[in-house]
């Protein structure tokens, strides 16, 4: 059980929560999730709302393997007015802005944001553990190597494991030394990792519980799925149950998803099972 104070709310964490992935984006990997404007991003946050969210997981930039990053104006620009949307629609929504920019984290927080979500962990924004830890947000802190324009072309690892830990380790002791008093660990799947990679680190999952921290799982029709099973992103919502699933039994307090229904009927179901006697 954990809890995170999201700017003044409890959010309890007694059973794992859903985070809904919105991209503000015109280039997410997952043609479901392509950019239709504003009133298409605020509707799609209502269907999450609907389907049981917990968590809305706002992104302004692509960090799929190979992508380039793009302006902290351009990231603002196409943030910034989804968050405000979504905030002004739905206030009782708890808002996550997924960005490793320190300026785009502060501007969304201003906007309605109640927790930062980065993947770079503060390695490619050195002002960005100060700025969390000054807005007194909760803090998602993501495992990846390099960057995502050139990740997968250093997923080389001696002991993958123990190397995640590790980082785990001194990141949760920066933050701490700061003051960020409610951080969230992402192993970081698909981000530095290849397909054997990512099946090792969700088989050692419970490793990290080690750390007392919630655990967040991003395993949302990724490449490790649709390429195992020789489909595509756009069929692997199946897939994504199934790990999604294995994730919750070895410790995972969050998932982060393209399909809310499913995601919370799988937390239900286990739910359900670890209650059995």
């Amino acid at each position: 059980m954990y809890s995170i104070n999201c700017r003044g709310r409890l959010l309890n964490i007694n059973e794992p929560l859903v985070m809904g992935i919105i991209n503000a984006t015109p280039d997410s990997f997952y043609e479901g999730q392509l950019n239709y404007g504003i009133e298409g991003i605020v509707f799609l946050a209502g269907k999450m709302i609907a389907d049981g969210a917990d968590i809305l997981d706002v992104g302004g930039l692509s960090t799929r393997p190979g992508s380039k990053p793009v302006s902290v104006e351009e990231e603002t620009n196409r943030v910034i007015p989804a968050i405000k949307a979504i905030a002004e629609r739905y206030p009782d929504a708890v808002i996550s802005v997924d960005t490793y920019n320190s300026a785009v984290a502060q501007k969304a927080v201003e906007a309605g944001a109640a927790i930062v979500n980065d993947i770079s962990a503060g390695n490619l924004d050195k002002e960005m553990l100060a700025t969390v830890a000054r807005l007194q947000v909760p803090y998602i802190c993501m495992h990846m190597k390099g960057t995502p324009e050139i990740m997968q072309q250093d997923a080389v690892y001696e002991d993958l494991v123990n190397e995640v830990l590790d980082f785990f380790i001194a990141k949760i002791d920066a933050c701490t030394r700061l003051g960020i008093k409610d951080i969230i660990i992402d192993p970081g799947f698909g981000f530095g990792k290849t397909i054997e990679h990512n099946f090792q680190l969700l088989k050692k999952l419970e490793v990290f519980s080690i750390l007392n921290k919630p655990l967040l799982a991003g395993l949302s029709r990724k490449s490790s799925i649709y390429r195992t099973l020789g489909t595509s992103a756009a069929e692997a919502l199946n897939g994504t149950t199934v790990l999604n699933t294995i994730a919750l039994l070895h410790g995972a307090s969050i998932l982060r998803v393209h399909d809310i229904k499913e995601a919370k009927e799988a937390v239900t179901l286990y739910s359900a099972y670890k209650k059995a006697t």
